[in-house]
């Protein structure tokens, strides 16, 4: 049986401004056909659009932090979202005043939602669960940047055991046992003999996840809480010889994005928030390589499966 849906879509790989080709902040993530999309840079309604992703089904939005090119889109998406009928509510998580900057603009725009909006305030200290269902959870990872910034670490919740077909027929087990030994009990048959649950079950697939993190300087700090994730998405703002730059913007470069992945044994790193002034990208991606060797620059709409 395949596993459940974990697809990571980035809708921009650009920073601060948008290029001719390189579209601002915002990743479209599917868990178990549960739709969530993390920062929304101007532009990121269009390339939901393009891509034709269910945007309407987005139910939880998660903000990283104030700068424009993360958030700058989110009235126009809520906006289209009103015009295309939603009815049901939405959750956007996002630093305290974000909730200010919509109200005023909506205000203004006497523009009346046809949806209630919950916001949740998000606090930086970094590791905060703010987001948990049957299937995956979703905490903060505390950034180094200019001002309070937040990455997202998705994490599936532990599967139980799988339960094995001769098993049942060996053993006779009755149904209302079957979820007790998937979530590893033993078994006592009627005539008292223990069946050991390792002899009735094999070990579930593994969790599976994904951490966001842009934008941030280079910050040991966070690989604790990321250590092995399947798919990390770092920004590489710049290359080493703009690392004085990178310093005094509080951004990264692919080699220290590669850096941190191999230290938190990363298994893909994915590389994201390129500065407009490089049209060619190999050099970043050749940087990190040497580092990383299993790191690709972002594609914009393409999907990201684990």
């Amino acid at each position: 049986m395949p596993l459940p849906t974990f697809s990571i879509t980035p809708l921009g790989s650009g920073s601060s401004m948008p290029t001719a080709d390189r579209n601002l902040s915002g990743h479209f993530i599917n868990v178990s056909e549960r739709f969530f999309l993390i920062d929304c840079g101007e532009g990121t309604q269009y390339q939901l659009i393009k891509f034709r992703l269910r945007f309407l089904r987005i139910n939880n939005i998660f903000i990283s932090h104030l700068h424009g090119d993360h958030f700058f889109g989110l009235l126009g998406l809520l906006s289209s979202m009103h015009l295309l009928g939603r009815n049901r509510e939405l959750n956007i998580y996002g630093p305290p005043d974000l909730d200010k900057l919509l109200t005023i603009q909506s205000q203004y725009a006497q523009e009346a939602f046809s949806y209630d909006i919950i916001f949740h305030k998000l606090g930086f200290a970094g590791n905060e669960l703010v987001y948990e269902d049957k299937t995956v959870t979703v905490t903060t990872i505390k950034l180094k940047h200019r001002i309070p910034c937040n990455g997202f670490l998705f994490r599936e919740k532990e599967r139980p055991r799988k339960l094995l077909a001769e098993a049942i027929v060996k053993y006779d087990i009755p149904e209302f046992e079957r979820n007790n030994i998937k979530a590893g009990k033993d078994l006592t048959l009627s005539s008292g003999e223990v069946i050991s649950n390792e002899l009735m079950t094999a070990d579930p697939v593994g969790v599976r996840s994904y951490a966001y993190c842009s934008d941030t300087a280079y910050n040991e700090g966070i690989i604790e809480q990321i250590e092995g994730v399947d798919i990390l998405y770092h920004e590489a703002t710049f290359t080493e010889a703009h690392t004085d730059r990178a310093k005094e913007t509080y951004h990264s470069t692919a080699g220290q994005a590669a850096q941190i992945a191999a230290k938190a044994n990363v298994k893909k790193l994915l590389l994201g928030h390129f500065s407009a002034r490089y049209k060619d990208l190999v050099p970043l991606l050749d940087e990190a390589k040497a580092i990383h060797n299993n790191t690709e620059l972002v594609v914009e709409g393409k999907a990201y499966d684990i």
